[in-house]
């Protein structure tokens, strides 16, 4: 089916949702409260606990008995409370990395305390609206230090939803800055995958929105669900494949050209998984240290494999450094966990 389609329901026994693109599945949030203590978004009160001069960090007890690290250590002192954000996913047995800078969502306006100035999307161009946002921003007098950043589905939402949104948010993130003495807690839950399909998918508003029992299997996101939790990739072409392993140590990746022995073969599929390597990071969410093997190939032709992978990219939300190739001819990539594995979340399911 072309066009944008929202799926709202259940996978493994949770709250789901899954944004499909043209008949391909491009992102699936998962609630993970059932598998992880804290999950990114989560803001909580946190307790500094050891200044990590080395690393110019902090490890800091959080909520629920979990450990947190946060890189910046500037002005902070062992047994301070300070308000942070759960920024991503921890391995087992290492610390939960949060940030200072906390950030309250919304459908059409974000609130950033500690980050100040009024800003609206570079994609809203119309003149008159800039002015008018950043107008209403003025107008909403944010508490000295604080934010506000216009979305760019400001352009179809009525003034009056906005203005109402900015508000509550102004509120919230007073109300979350008087709780920062004390002890660790959880102040406020990341958005539920429903609540953030809703803030993160409706620009542009998809073609069609399917809810309810049985949603995921009516529109085949079960089936692509079953084949991101296989290591193996489809390549197009002659059996070429490439394998996805999750390590202890880093993600390694291997491209196989199959029985294609044209001469072109072994460009060809790792051009096929570059192009589609976003996709599959973030649907199997994965990430950290990235290490892959691609096909032999000239290293005439690694410039454009380099460039094919810097347009996949582009346009990734997750924080991504791609940092290239290795002397034994790998390429390396960092990318943000920013999300609970699927495989993980997948066995909930037995």
């Amino acid at each position: 089916m072309k066009g944008r389609q929202v799926i709202l329901g259940q996978l493994f026994g949770a709250e789901a949702a899954a944004l499909i693109e043209d008949g391909v599945l491009t992102d699936l949030l998962v609630d993970a409260n059932l598998l992880a203590p804290l999950v990114p978004g989560d803001i909580c009160r946190g307790v500094v606990e050891r200044l990590m001069k080395g690393q110019g960090g902090v490890f800091m007890r959080l909520p629920e008995g979990q450990r947190g690290y946060l890189r910046d250590r500037s002005g902070l002192r062992e047994g301070q409370s300070l308000l942070v954000q759960v920024t991503g996913v921890a391995d087992e047995g290492k610390a939960i990395p949060v940030t200072s800078r906390i950030v309250f969502r919304g459908r059409h306006v974000l609130v950033t305390p500690g980050a100040p100035g009024i800003n609206v999307s570079r994609r809203i161009r119309d003149a008159d609206l800039r002015a008018d946002l950043t107008a209403l921003g003025d107008g909403a007098a944010p508490p000295d230090g604080t934010g506000i950043i216009f979305r760019s589905l400001c352009a179809q939402a009525p003034g009056k939803e906005i203005a109402e949104e900015l508000r509550s948010l102004l509120d919230l993130s007073a109300k979350v800055a008087g709780e920062q003495a004390g002890a660790p807690e959880l102040l406020l839950g990341a958005a539920s995958p429903h609540e953030q399909a809703w803030m993160d998918w409706a620009d542009p508003e998809p073609d069609m929105v399917e809810e309810g029992e049985g949603s995921f299997d009516r529109c085949g996101v079960l089936e692509a669900v079953d084949a991101l939790l296989s290591p193996d990739v489809p390549l197009p072409g002659g059996g070429a494949l490439a394998v996805i392993e999750p390590t202890r140590a880093l993600l390694a990746i291997d491209v196989n050209t199959g029985q294609d022995g044209s001469p072109a073969a072994a460009l060809k599929a790792n051009i096929a998984l570059a192009r589609d390597l976003p996709r599959q990071l973030r649907l199997r969410g994965l990430g950290g240290q990235v290490v892959v093997d691609f096909a032999p190939i000239p290293k005439r032709d690694r410039a454009t494999l380099d460039q094919v992978l810097r347009a996949a990219f582009k346009g990734e939300s997750a924080e991504t450094s791609l940092i290239g190739w290795t002397t034994m001819g790998l390429y390396e990539i960092n990318r943000k966990r920013d999300r609970i594995p699927l495989h993980r979340l997948a066995r909930r399911r037995g």
